[in-house]
């Protein structure tokens, strides 16, 4: 079931789940959410430290929750990414946010909680976040939160890529931060990724790594099973003195090849300006064609 659209006049909470920030740092994305209509709270663990993170394990966890649990919040989204979600994970409670589901909203880092939501039966959004929100450059990205946010019909068209593997697929989109996605393995937010329309990106990671934790995922079994693969953005790549010879796309096709699924190169997902919103656990349809990829939100 789609979750119900914003309206004007709605609340939304931001929070930090991970690395800290600062209000001044947001406040061009709260000036953005602000002119959308919508009444934003923030929430204590903006402007919080503890170390690298918004505040403690304990308070972001609170903080978290209450923006759940409060009925007049009708989204939560995190103020950035970093690192830290991983370690509030199992500690939030999930049951009134099943009774009623609210958009929960962020990428990179977050990517863990959108996975942990899509076992739950909870759509929520791998989009763009306060501290990137409201610059020139990140106009694409920051309509096509408010577009989901408030139900309007979502669907993208990216150019033809080399290397994409042609033909369609309707399923569940799932996905994010390739790391997340490997970090995750075996714990209660891990995904199931048969029959779903799987998304990656990814930044700063070393071309090694990104073929060591797709060797991982191919010997699981988690890429024979796909109904789709959408290789998004992964950036600041860097390599050895001795470099590992393959791009990201030559990695890609060497472990998913021959599986039959289409598969798109270049989408505008991942840690770059252009970031357009995906509604993770919504049905999609991907078509691959000579001319180029086309992803719509059923």
């Amino acid at each position: 079931m789609n979750l119900p659209a914003l309206q004007k006049g709605d609340a939304v909470g931001i929070v930090c789940l991970a690395k800290k920030v600062s209000p001044d740092e947001i406040l061009a994305g709260v000036q953005l959410l602000e002119s959308w209509g919508l009444r934003v709270i923030i929430g204590q663990s903006v402007g919080a430290e503890d170390r690298q993170f918004g505040g403690s394990d304990e308070l972001r966890t609170a903080d978290f929750q209450q923006m759940l649990d409060n009925p007049e919040i009708k989204a939560v989204i995190s103020a950035r990414g970093g690192y830290g979600t991983t370690r509030i994970l199992d500690q939030i409670d999930f049951s009134r946010l099943q009774q009623n589901p609210k958009w929960v909203v962020g990428f990179s880092d977050i990517t863990a909680l959108l996975c942990h939501l899509q076992n739950l039966g909870i759509e929520c959004l791998h989009a763009t976040m306060p501290l990137l929100m409201g610059q020139p450059d990140t106009a694409a990205a920051d309509e096509s939160l408010r577009k989901a946010l408030f139900g309007e019909p979502i669907s993208y068209t990216v150019p033809a890529h080399p290397l994409n593997q042609l033909g369609t697929a309707t399923a569940p989109v799932a996905g994010g931060n390739l790391i997340l996605l490997d970090t995750i393995v075996n714990t209660a937010s891990d995904l199931n990724y048969n029959g779903k329309i799987l998304f990656l990106e990814d930044v700063g990671e070393y071309y090694y790594n990104i073929d060591r934790v797709l060797v991982h995922l191919r010997r699981m079994g988690r890429l024979s099973q796909l109904a789709g693969l959408v290789v998004g953005q992964f950036t600041e790549m860097q390599d050895n003195a001795v470099p590992f010879g393959k791009t990201v796309e030559e990695i890609v096709l060497e472990h998913c090849a021959g599986y039959g699924y289409p598969i798109c190169f270049n989408f505008p997902v991942g840690h770059v300006p252009r970031n357009l919103a995906l509604v993770v656990g919504r049905e999609a349809a991907l078509e691959v064609t000579p001319e180029g990829a086309r992803l719509e939100f059923l």
